[in-house]
C-alpha cells in the first residue's frame, strides 16, 4: 500500500493518511482502541510504524495490502493464543485480514494485558 521508497511518516496521523479508504478508517479505529487502553502512553513512529510506549514499547500496528499487523510481544501472543487461533501469528506478530471484521475488542484486551505486564500485575 505504501510506496517502498517512501520515508517514514512524521507522526501516526500522517502514517494513517497514507492509506486509502477503507483501510485508513480501520487503522484509525485501531489507533482509537489502543489510545483508549493506554491513555498515558506516548504515541509515535518507531521502526516506521505506529508505536505506543511508556517505559518500554507496548504495542505497534501497521497497515499492509491484505491485513493489519499488530505487534504486542511474544508473551502477549502466547497468553492469547486460543483467542488468536483463527489468525495468522508469528512469535511477535498477528495478522488481521482486511476481508474479515477486525477484532477491536481483542486488540483492546491484548493492549490492556501489555499495560498490566508493564505494571507488574500479571506474570510474564
Amino acid at each position: 500500500m505504501k510506496p517502498a521508497h517512501s520515508s517514514p511518516a512524521a507522526d501516526v496521523e500522517a502514517y494513517i493518511r497514507e492509506f486509502p479508504e477503507p483501510v485508513c478508517g480501520l487503522l484509525q479505529n485501531v489507533r482509537r482502541i489502543i489510545r483508549k487502553a493506554l491513555p498515558d502512553a506516548a504515541e509515535g513512529i518507531k521502526y516506521g510504524i505506529p508505536t505506543y510506549s511508556m517505559s518500554q514499547n507496548l504495542v505497534h500496528f501497521a497497515g499492509y495490502k491484505n491485513h493489519i499487523g499488530f505487534y504486542p510481544s511474544p508473551l502477549a501472543i502466547e497468553h492469547f493464543k486460543d483467542a488468536l487461533s483463527g489468525y495468522k501469528t508469528s512469535k511477535g506478530a498477528i495478522q488481521f485480514p482486511l476481508d474479515q471484521p477486525i477484532p477491536y475488542t481483542l486488540i483492546e484486551e491484548i493492549t490492556r494485558y501489555r499495560l498490566q505486564q508493564l505494571q507488574g500485575s500479571v506474570r510474564n
